[in-house]
């Protein structure tokens, strides 16, 4: 059984995807080689990325993905990549995904930093004009100049507003009052008050520095969690399709009729022909014709020790006729790919509406 290779890409119609500047900040550099990757591969549809290519994320996600507006997840750029790269160029899964891994980082970690322009100032209009002068606080306004045929014995109207009477004077003795005397020891108190909240202050300052400190220190990063990572193939670790006898495919096999409408249960044998246990392990599709015959993305294999025989299976329920090839490749809890050099196995079947 062999990977089927990734088609041509045909010609497309909708509305033309914006480019965005690489020079606008990390996150749009980022989307900007998602681009570029995208076209090295054909520039496959986000249709084809996911019912051809295995992409197992939405077509709303993988686009978004390439706007530049915010830095997508790593799962959403993770199936991008692994899509194109991997599935529809052939290159090394492990060496994609550290390659990606660091890019991805680095636009997540520069979209935190990337501040935005700060806001316009006000407008011209909302400023005193070049050479005007803007009289102070209590300045009487200055008074309007007289015509030059203006009789200078005639007083001139006044700028300023008609004046107020005057409020009763107060009386000195009343206008500022005594000051009164704080005793020694109350002032003292109140000092010491004041110190002893500057302390506990400070005090919940240290400790919270001390929390966020352990938190972060605690908390391992994505670059950590991907070296803690084992590397696959295990030493000693292997698969067999069938064995004891007994063949692989135990219902549907290559070329058997489906019917269109009607759900069916597609099963596999597989047999733990290395050294080294089975746990958390899973079947994920890594391409085919998933629109034509629809599934869940991943399914899970049954934990197995050295030489025991394990079934997994898998719901289908085609919606339309033809012919059904989906790929499937063991993976991880992570989605790693277990055996990266195995081409995986396959169900190929023909629906009909009979």
């Amino acid at each position: 059984m062999s990977e089927p290779a990734p088609g041509q890409p045909g010609a497309r119609r909708g509305r033309k995807h914006i480019v965005p500047d690489a020079g606008s900040g990390p996150v749009a550099r980022f989307a900007c080689a998602l681009l570029d990757l995208k076209r090295e591969a054909g520039d496959p549809s986000y249709d084809r990325m996911r019912t051809e290519l295995g992409a197992a994320a939405s077509k709303s996600a993988l686009s978004a993905a390439t706007r530049g507006r915010s830095a997508p997840s790593w799962p959403t750029t993770w199936e991008f990549v692994r899509s194109l790269a991997v599935t529809g160029l052939g290159r090394d899964e492990e060496t994609v995904r550290r390659e990606w891994l660091a890019r991805w980082e680095e636009a997540a970690e520069g979209q935190s930093r990337w501040g935005s322009d700060s806001a316009e100032g006000a407008s011209s209009a909302d400023r005193p004009g070049a050479g005007e002068r803007m009289p102070s606080a209590g300045e009487p306004s200055p008074a309007p100049e007289l015509p030059p045929d203006a009789d200078p014995t005639v007083p001139a109207p006044s700028a300023e507003p008609a004046a107020v009477p005057a409020a009763p004077a107060v009386p000195a003795a009343s206008a500022v009052p005594e000051p009164v005397a704080v005793p020694a020891a109350s002032a003292a108190k109140t000092k010491t008050r004041r110190w002893g909240s500057i302390v506990v202050a400070a005090t919940v300052l240290v400790v919270l520095g001390l929390v966020a400190a352990v938190v972060v220190l605690a908390t391992p990063s994505a670059r950590d969690k991907e070296a803690a990572a084992p590397h696959y193939p295990l030493p000693g670790d292997s698969s067999g399709f069938g064995g004891d006898g007994l063949p692989g495919d135990v219902t549907f096999p290559d070329g058997a009729k489906a019917r269109y409408g009607q759900t069916f249960t597609k099963i596999w044998r597989l047999k733990n022909t290395g050294s080294v246990p089975w746990r958390s392990r899973f079947l994920q599709v890594a391409g085919g014709t998933t629109v034509l015959c629809p599934s869940p993305p991943r399914v899970p294999v049954p934990d197995a020790e050295p030489g025991q025989l394990v079934e997994v299976s898998v719901p289908v329920t085609p919606t339309g006729t033809g012919v059904c090839h989906v790929l499937w490749k063991m993976v991880d809890e992570r989605g790693a790919l277990v055996f990266p050099d195995r081409t995986g196995i396959f169900y190929q079947v023909t629906v009909t509406v009979e």
